[in-house]
């Protein structure tokens, strides 16, 4: 009977420590999963069926790869991505890792607010509107707590997101169909290989390196939570790549089944080929809580890892713990994100292709992210934990081989 006791003891504490220590891998990748992805997904599957699929599936390993060493990294280490390439590799290297992160946060951001405003419109509500109310939530979540509140809205928020998993079965995909696309690739077709680009860009977002080591020095995790923090990890790279599946899965079986044109140009007109299954106002509602989860929780998880990257290379951190008076510079870069995106997309017309070309432009950052976080790991790490090996070998061949595939797509829908 003691036994059972202090096995039942020891479970509940396993319990307990498991949800604290799960978090930040999970967020970044709900993050991952934003209202850019979203119309990516969307647009793939409208203009090209499911053949985009198996990328989207294929890009699970490596995604976790990249974000376990992020991990790794920050539990070992107790520092930054940013303060991490400047105490290892200088202050040259350090800003330009912190303009390559400025320029995909703010493309990530304005890929949110697109988001928003195309919910907004969706339901007869002006940017004037929506815009600045999506602005004064994102700042006032970050400005009245610490990480870890910040972190359980962040969650539940996006927990929203799951709403993609209805959308895709109310379209009834076709297994033969879903078949027949995965072998049938125009590799040849420029705009094939764009979307791939924005594809793979979409799913590689460099603020998702910088946040998530952060967040785990931030929520100050040590060497005996690693374990935990992979799980964490490892579960939010399946769950995002699913989700953005079913969001390419819904869009290829809806225009099969004789959607509108599959030149989409607004979240509005990817709701209404998306959801008619489940009836005007039930798929409108369904469709709008999966685009708002992921686009607030994005804004927050971008814009949070733009304020400490840009904290930790000008040599200070600056912590949620903090009030805004206390950490001017963090807060205010955050406020400057958010502000600076709500206003771009005020005046843009074509949300849906804005997001694409957002998308785009990660690949070509990712191989200054890549390879920095690499030699950070070669180098940075305690000996038995150093990336080395068959696994280092690994690492550097896939992420060699997607990296160049998003860029010559990328680079030949320009030629």
């Amino acid at each position: 009977m003691k036994a059972e006791t202090q096995s039942n003891a020891l479970g509940a504490v396993w319990l307990f420590r498991s949800i604290a220590v799960w978090g930040p891998g999970l967020l970044v990748m709900l993050a991952d999963t934003d209202a850019g992805n979203v119309v990516t997904a969307a647009q793939s599957g409208a203009q090209w069926g499911y053949r985009l699929l198996p990328l989207v599936l294929l890009l699970i390993p490596m995604l976790y790869m990249v974000q376990e060493l992020t991990v790794r990294l920050g539990v070992y280490t107790g520092r930054g991505h940013g303060e991490l390439i400047r105490v290892r590799f200088g202050l040259g290297w350090a800003r330009l890792s912190t303009l390559g992160l400025a320029g995909a946060v703010v493309g990530s951001l304005i890929t949110e607010f697109t988001g928003v405003a195309g919910v907004g419109e969706l339901f007869g509500l002006s940017r004037s509107f929506t815009l600045p109310l999506a602005a004064a939530t994102l700042l006032i979540i970050v400005a009245s707590g610490s990480y870890k509140r910040v972190e359980r809205v962040a969650l539940i928020v996006g927990l929203f997101e799951l709403a993609f998993f209805v959308v895709a079965w109310a379209a009834h995909p076709g297994l033969a169909a879903l078949a027949r696309d995965a072998i049938d690739l125009p590799i040849r077709n420029r705009d094939f290989l764009f979307m791939g680009a924005a594809i793979i860009g979409a799913t590689f977002n460099p603020w998702m390196i910088f946040y998530q080591q952060s967040a785990t020095v931030e929520k100050k995790l040590s060497p005996g939570d690693l374990v935990l923090a992979r799980w964490d990890t490892g579960v939010g790279a399946i769950l995002t790549q699913c989700l953005t599946g079913a969001v390419l899965v819904a869009a290829a079986a809806a225009f099969a089944n004789g959607g509108a044109s599959s030149n989409l140009s607004t979240v509005g007109e990817i709701s209404g080929a998306l959801t008619p299954l489940m009836g005007e106002w039930v798929g409108r509602i369904v469709f709008s809580a999966g685009v708002l989860g992921a686009s607030l929780v994005a804004a927050i998880v971008s814009s949070l890892a733009l304020a400490w990257g840009v904290g930790e290379v000008a040599g200070y951190r600056r912590s949620l713990e903090y009030r805004p008076f206390d950490a001017v510079w963090f807060y205010g870069v955050y406020a400057a994100c958010v502000l600076g995106s709500g206003a771009v997309v005020w005046f843009a017309s074509n949300l849906v292709w804005l997001n694409i070309v957002a998308q785009v432009l990660n690949v070509f950052l990712m191989p200054l992210v890549i390879g920095l976080l690499v030699a950070l790991a070669i180098t940075a790490l305690p000996e038995p934990y150093r990336l080395r090996g068959w696994y280092l070998g690994l690492i550097v061949a896939v992420c060699t081989i997607v990296s160049a595939v998003g860029i010559f797509g990328g680079v030949r829908a320009l030629m």
